[in-house]
Parts: structure tokens; sequence; C-alpha cells
């Protein structure tokens, strides 16, 4: 029989609806490899085996009567612990939460389980969205299935090594600054970060339950896996308006053009000017053009007339009114947030710390919110928004790194990374690359194309124009075909 722990979920509910495979077999695959490898990487922090082999008995009882549920029917998913799972305890990685066990589903989670999909738990994060590892305290460190020593990346961290170690098929997480695209970066895995507010982000934490709804701007739900088909699958389930949520708008799917990858508008770069990354990214980006042009595409080299810092600030801006009144932090974790702000903007060479100092963007912001403060960030959004808007609209697709480094070493939140010969502050060393899309919206997409000498994964991020998902996975479906480089690590 197929290895059915690594085969994608849109062949998995192909399997199921065909009779070649029982919805409780597939279960039962997980839940063996869960019980085999969850030790080791602490990816799924609460599994709720006993509802799920039910459900999974239900759905072939269904399709014995002729039902059919939906795209997923009798597929396992898993949902990363910031969305609420009704009568699934939900904790966001904070001790405030560990025992909230919400009465209602987040609106993306309730549409997967509509098409059928089986919950088969939920997967570890950073403590309240925070950082780009996965810790916490609540649940053990997630350690990445490729080198247990290294971190799969935040906050979609159990997200990540979960899929990579064929623990699920599909994983519904979200981003607020990489918090997607940079763990598939980092455990070679396919992700999808959508336009933002193309789906409802009802039912995610932050906010704090019995908090005003304030992650308006720049959080989105999106997905990962190991295919880019289930992604698309995913994202047409879980995308469109909610009653609960009036701003987001009824823009229908767009439709991809029928266009051969040759023909194409594709721009890339290896390397953004203020941030280098690690020169084996950079050598598999330039690997990446090379095969892309002997396949018959027209490559450009190209930069957006775009500014970076300025983005870099206003994220940090955005995010700090967006959080100042989304949680409920103890004073514990203010002296964490502080601490962390401490060592990020006091570690790594002196030139990546100017153009980052999350502490002078911040902190004054914490301290003295002013609701005039909070409308020129927005503004200033508004504005590389558009200039984003207008450099895009004469590519199809523009591809570039995912952060200036692979996956690091576990660390303090906020301890310096080494990217080759320079050192990194921490949040700079992964977000360069992810926080300016989530200011301006744009979507992009995540895939695996090779790895460096010592074997870690390396990925490409490929950003669309906005409200045109369907045609950006259309573009990354053909790309992956050429350069796509999806591996099973070892020993899973």
């Amino acid at each position: 029989m197929t290895n059915l722990t690594f085969t994608p979920a849109h062949q998995l509910a192909q399997m199921i609806r065909d009779r070649q495979v029982s919805a409780v077999e597939v279960l039962n695959a997980y839940l063996n490899q869960v019980t085999q490898h969850n030790s080791t990487i602490n990816a799924i922090c609460t599994l709720d085996e006993e509802n799920a082999c039910a459900r999974a008995k239900q759905a072939d009882e269904a399709l014995n009567r002729g039902e059919n549920w939906g795209a997923l029917h009798g597929v396992p998913i898993t949902v990363k612990d910031l969305l609420e799972t009704a009568g699934l305890r939900t904790t966001a990685g904070s001790k405030s939460l560990k025992n909230y066990t919400p009465q209602q589903d987040a609106t993306a989670v309730s549409r997967l389980r509509s098409a059928g999909a089986i919950l088969l738990g939920k997967t570890n994060v950073g403590d309240l969205a925070g950082g780009y590892q996965g810790l916490n305290d609540v649940f053990l460190r997630v350690n990445n299935p490729w080198r247990l020593e290294r971190t799969p990346g935040g906050t979609s961290s159990g997200s990540a090594a979960a899929i990579a170690a064929g623990l699920s098929p599909l994983d519904l997480c979200s981003d607020f600054g990489g918090s997607i695209r940079q763990p598939a970066h980092f455990c070679g895995i396919y992700g999808f970060k959508p336009t933002d507010r193309r789906i409802p982000t009802t039912g995610h934490i932050p906010e704090a339950p019995g908090k005003p709804r304030c992650m308006r701007q720049m959080l989105t739900i999106g997905g990962l896996a190991r295919s880019i088909q289930d992604l698309v699958i995913c994202f047409q389930i879980i995308a469109g308006t909610d009653a609960a949520q009036s701003d987001i708008p009824p823009v229908p799917l767009d439709q991809p053009a029928e266009q051969l990858l040759q023909t194409r508008r594709i721009a890339w770069i290896d390397e953004w000017s203020l941030y280098p990354v690690a020169a084996e990214i950079k050598s598999a980006m330039q690997s990446v053009a090379t095969k892309l042009i002997e396949a018959g595409m027209t490559l450009e080299k190209w930069t957006p007339n775009f500014n970076f810092p300025l983005a870099w600030q206003t994220y940090y801006k955005l995010a700090a009114y967006n959080l100042i009144h989304a949680q409920s932090l103890t004073a514990s974790d203010v002296r964490k947030h502080l601490a962390f702000l401490f060592r990020d903007s006091i570690q790594g060479d002196r030139a990546f710390r100017k153009l980052g100092n999350l502490a002078s963007i911040g902190l004054p912001i914490s301290l003295n919110p002013t609701l005039k403060g909070y409308f020129e960030t927005l503004t200033e959004r508004d504005r590389l928004m558009a200039q984003m808007d207008r450099e895009l609209a004469q590519w199809d697709a523009w591809l570039c790194p995912v952060a200036m480094t692979t996956a690091f070493l576990h660390c303090a939140r906020g301890a310096a990374i080494q990217v080759d010969n320079c050192s990194v502050p921490y949040s700079m060393a992964s977000g360069a690359y992810v926080v300016p899309f989530n200011v301006t919206g744009h979507p992009a997409v995540v895939i695996p194309i090779g790895q460096t000498q010592n074997g870690l994964p390396i990925g490409m991020q490929i950003v669309g124009q906005r409200w045109r998902e369907m045609e950006l996975f259309a573009i990354a479906q053909e790309l992956d075909k050429v350069v796509g480089n999806f591996r099973n690590p070892l020993g899973y």
C-alpha cells in the first residue's frame, strides 16, 4: 500500500472516495506516525484521538450510504493552536490560556470541517504568536524534523514540523509576519499566505478571548502542506466573506489565464541589497534562474523601487498598535517581551542593529499609543501598498528568498543569528524577506528548491499580485515542476 503518511491530502481524499482505503485506515496511519515521532519533535500539542476516530468511522459509514461531505471527506488535518476549535483546548502557547476550551470553531476551521476534514489535533506554536521559533511556557520546544537541534521556524512551528514529518497532510495556520512562509522554508515544505483580508480571521488568537477585535491588518490565514494542490483546495474552501467579520470583501476568486510558463512575465532576485542572505540560499536562487532559463523562460533580475526599511518600520509600528489591546499580558509576559526587545536591539552587527532597532520602533508606541500615530501608520501603509502594487503590476510573479538564513540552532528569543560571516539581529534574520508582504498585503507561495551541503532545506518565495491567488497558484505549480525539490526528512 502507498505510504499514507506522505501522500498528499488531495490524493488521500480521492483514495477514500474510490474506496482504495478507508478513512479509518488513513487516520490510524497518522496516529501511528504521531505515536512514533511526536515525542521527539513536539509538533502536535493536543491530540484529539477519540473524536477523530469516531469521525473517521462516520466518514466511512457516510460513503457507504452514498454521502460525500466534500473535497476533504475523511482526510485528517491539524490546526495551529492559535485558531479556536470547539470542544478542544486552544492555548496559543500562553499559560493564561492553558485551560481555555472554546465553544465554537474559528471560521476557517468550521469551513474545513464542513468540507469533510477530520481534526486530528492542534499544532504547537510560539507563545502568543510571538517569535520565529516554537517556544512557549505551556508545551515542550518544537524541533525541526531535519535536524532536532534546529528550529522549525515560527510561529507555525508545530504546523511545519508535523507536515514535514508526516504527522499530518494539511495544517491550517496563520501568517502575521512570516509565520507560514519562514517555517515552510525551514522545513522544506509548501506554504501559502493569501491576500490580506481574503480569508476571515474570526476565532484567531490574538485577540485573546473577550478582547476587542484589534488585528485588522496584516494577519492572514493560510496553510502548510506537501503539495501545492493541497494548498489550492484548502484556499478554495476557506476563502470568502464572514458575517462575523464585515470587512472581508466579497471579491470572487480569480480565473487564471491559460498561459504557457514560457510566456509568463517572471522577475527574480537572489538578494536584496540591505539584507544579505546566506551564500547557499543565494546559490539556490541562482540555480532556479538557470533551470528556468534552460526550460525556455525569459527571466529578468529585478528589485522593485520600494522602500524596504520603511516597510520594516511600518510593520513593527502597526504590529505594536494592533497588539496593545489584543493580548492579556501577565507581568511575566511583559518581562519576556522587554527582554526580547533588549536582546534583539543589542545583539548583531551594528549596521543591522541600526537598520532594524525594534526597541526604538515599538517601545514608544507600547508606552504611549496615540490615535493620531495609529492613523499616520495606516496612511504610511496605504502608500507602501500602492507602491508595491505599481511595481508588481508589470509581472505575473516575483521570485525571491524567504529569509536571510536556513533553519538556525535553537536559541533564546532575540539572540543574534549567524548568517555566514554576519551576525544578524534575531527578527531581521527571519523577517526581512517576509514582513514587507504582510505590510503590503500581497499573496505569496513558498516552494522547496533545494538543500544546503549539510542537508537543511531551502525554500523560495513566489509573490503575486493582490487578489490574484489562483493565478499565483497556477504559476507556482508550473514552477514547481521545473525547480521544485520536495523531499521527506530521513527517518520518518
